[in-house]
C-alpha cells in the first residue's frame, strides 16, 4: 500500500512536471510527438491531435518529447524552428509548474494547520539571547540579514549556519515596532556531544539528521532510524529522549542505544565525542504551528514554497562542501520508506492528517524536483537553459553535435549518481 501511496506522489509531481513542458509547448505552436508518464515499454497508448499519450511500464521518470527537439527538421512546428525566449518558456515550464504544484499543496497544508510563526517561547537567564535584549513573546524578523517567516526557518538557518564566536544580528519584532540586536554566543564549557538532530514533535525519537564524524553516525545509524531504548531505558518519544540527555547529559561513558531501522531492532554501544569549542546563544524558538486566515494561508505558502527551494540549495551546498556524503542522500526506494514512516506515525490520528502529512512531504518534494531540474548542468533542464541562454548572447545557436555530446555526458554521470543513490537506498534497507 505505502508502495502504491509513493508512486501515486511521485506520479502526480512528474506529470505535473511534463503538463508544463506540453502546455507551454502547445502555445508555442510546437508538435510534441509523445507525452508519457515512466519509463520504459508502454503498457498503453493512444494517439490525438499527432500527439501520443502513454503510460509506460515503470513507474519512475516520464516525459514530454517534442517534435526537432534534438535534431533538424523542416517543419514549422519543430522544437527548433521557434525563437529563443518561446523554447526557454517551454523548458522552464517544467520546473515552474512544480513550484505551483508545491504552492498549491502548501495551500492545503497550512490552511488546515497553521503556521508556526518565528515566536520566542523561552529564553533562560545569563544566555546570549536574554543578554542581548530579546525575551519570550518577541518575533524574530531576520537573522543575519536571512529574512525568518517560519519557527522552522530558524532551525534551518543554524543547521546550515552553525553558531561561532562570530556575533549574530537579530532584528525582532515586539509591540508591532521593530528593534535589531546583537547577539554575542557563549563559548560553552567542554562537553560530550553525540552528533544528532531529532524533533520532540514526532511522536516517536525519530533521527532527523547525523553529524558526519560524531558517533551516531559513526555507529551506522541514518536519518529516519527510531531510537526505542537508552542505557535500557525505554524511549518512546522525542521529548522522552531529550528528557534522558537533560537528566543524563552524555559523558565518557559508553551508552547502549537501541534504534529500529525499518523493521528491525538493533543495539549499538556510542561513546559520546568531547567538544570543546562550541559555542551557544540559547535554546528560543517555537516550532508549534497555529491557526491562520485564509489571506494569511495563501501568504505563507508562498514562504513555504520559498523555505523549500532554499532548504534544496542549502542541501545541494551543505554535500558539496564536505559536510554530508552520498549515504544520506536517497532516491525512489528511499521516498517509499518516508511514505512508510508517515504513514505509521500518523495514521492512529485518522485519515484527515495521514494526508496532510503526505501533502506536505509531496510540497517538499514538487520543490525539490523543480530546483534539480533548473541546476546548470547538462541533461538537465537548467542545463538546457544555459544553453539556451548563451545563444540569445550570440545571437546563434550552439551547434546541435556539440550541444548532444554535453548532454550525452551530463546523462550520464546523472545515471552513474542515479546507481550510486540506489544502492545506497537498498543498503539502508538491509543494515
Amino acid at each position: 500500500m505505502n508502495i502504491f501511496i509513493a508512486i501515486l506522489i511521485l506520479g502526480l509531481i512528474i506529470f505535473i512536471h511534463e503538463l508544463g513542458h506540453f502546455l507551454l509547448a502547445k502555445i508555442n505552436g510546437i508538435t510534441v510527438t509523445e507525452f508519457s508518464l515512466g519509463m520504459g515499454p508502454r503498457l498503453a497508448s493512444f494517439v490525438k491531435n499527432g500527439t501520443r499519450y502513454s503510460l509506460k511500464i515503470l513507474p519512475i521518470g516520464g516525459s514530454c518529447m517534442m517534435l526537432g527537439e534534438d535534431e533538424e527538421v523542416e517543419d514549422e512546428g519543430a522544437f527548433h524552428k521557434k525563437g529563443v525566449w518561446a523554447r526557454f518558456s517551454v523548458i522552464f515550464a517544467g520546473a515552474f509548474f512544480n513550484f505551483l504544484l508545491a504552492f498549491a499543496l502548501a495551500v492545503v497544508v497550512i490552511g488546515a494547520v497553521g503556521v508556526d510563526y518565528p515566536d520566542v517561547v523561552r529564553v533562560e537567564e545569563g544566555s546570549a539571547l536574554y543578554e542581548a535584549g530579546i525575551r519570550e513573546g518577541d518575533r524574530i524578523k531576520s537573522i543575519d540579514g536571512k529574512r525568518i517567516h517560519f519557527g522552522k526557518e530558524i532551525d534551518m538557518y543554524f543547521f546550515f549556519n552553525p553558531v561561532t564566536a562570530e556575533p549574530i544580528d537579530i532584528t525582532y519584532v515586539r509591540d508591532g515596532k521593530s528593534y535589531k540586536a546583537t547577539v554575542n554566543p557563549k563559548l560553552l564549557p567542554a562537553f560530550y556531544k553525540l552528533g544528532i538532530q531529532y524533533s520532540t514533535e514526532t511522536e516517536e525519537a525519530k533521527i532527523l539528521g547525523l553529524e558526519i564524524g560524531f558517533p551516531f553516525y559513526e555507529a551506522g545509524i541514518v536519518p529516519g532510524d527510531v531510537i526505542t531504548k537508552i542505557n535500557g531505558t525505554p524511549i518512546a518519544t522525542g521529548q522522552d529522549m531529550a528528557d534522558y540527555f537533560k537528566a543524563n547529559p552524555p559523558t565518557a561513558e559508553e551508552i547502549e542505544v537501541t534504534y529500529r531501522h525499518n523493521d528491525t531492532e538493533k543495539t549499538v554501544r556510542i561513546k559520546p565525542r568531547l567538544v570543546d569549542d562550541q559555542y551557544d546563544i540559547g535554546e528560543f524558538y517555537n516550532l508549534y504551528r497555529e491557526k491562520v486566515s485564509p489571506l494569511e494561508a495563501v501568504k505563507y505558502s508562498f514562504y513555504e514554497v520559498k523555505f523549500n527551494i532554499n532548504y534544496t540549495l542549502s542541501s545541494i551546498l551543505y554535500l558539496l562542501a564536505g559536510k554530508a556524503d552520498l549515504k544520506q542522500i536517497s532516491g525512489p526506494v528511499g521516498i517509499v520508506s518516508a511514505v512508510e514512516d508517515i504513514v505509521e506515525q500518523t495514521e492512529s490520528e485518522g485519515a484527515g492528517i495521514v494526508f496532510l502529512n503526505l501533502a506536505n512531504f509531496a510540497t517538499l518534494l514538487s520543490a525539490n524536483l523543480g530546483v534539480i531540474n533548473l541546476l546548470p548542468f547538462p541533461a538537465l533542464d537548467g542545463g538546457r537553459l544555459v544553453f539556451l541562454l548563451i545563444e540569445a548572447i550570440r545571437r546563434k545557436p550552439i551547434p546541435k553535435e556539440k550541444e548532444a555530446m554535453v548532454h550525452f555526458i551530463g546523462l550520464a554521470l546523472l545515471m552513474i549518481l542515479m546507481v550510486v543513490v540506489l544502492y545506497n537506498d537498498i543498503q539502508k534497507l538491509f543494515n
